[in-house]
């Protein structure tokens, strides 16, 4: 198993007109936990798109319990449970400054050939670096 944990402020514009953190923006939150993590093990999307391949998600879920707030840090812990393969699964979540667990979120992507526009294993440079979680 891999985690990796980020933090997010909530800023004025992402908020609704009760000051929670409006539904659709918890996908951006989800997104920049990703590359973060990526980030962390020395990847990231531009190269993984310069050697031939893009990771478009196929599911994503969400599960809201407190509201998000203006202005409150986010601590968002992203794992993934298993090896991937064709597939990558993530799991997110949040916590806001009282530590207290607000969301459950979800997402799948594919690794994809570019060129073929086929399903693929991930780049092995990838592989090799998650491996190391894995064993």
């Amino acid at each position: 198993m891999f985690s990796h944990e980020t933090k997010i402020r909530v800023r004025y514009g992402e908020t609704d007109q009760m000051g929670y953190m409006y539904y659709g923006n918890y996908a951006e939150f989800f997104e920049v936990a990703r590359v973060e993590m990526l980030r962390s093990l020395g990847m990231d999307y531009r190269s993984m798109e310069a050697a031939g391949i893009k990771m478009p998600v196929l599911e994503m879920k969400c599960k809201y319990l407190k509201p998000a707030l203006y202005d409150e840090e986010i601590r968002i812990r992203t794992t993934i449970a298993k090896m991937p393969g064709v597939r990558i699964h993530f799991r997110y979540d949040l916590f806001n400054e009282n530590n207290e667990l607000i969301h459950e979120g979800e997402t799948t992507l594919a690794f994809v050939d570019m060129t073929r526009n086929r399903p693929c294993l991930p780049p092995q440079e990838f592989q090799d670096k998650m491996k190391a979680f894995f064993n």
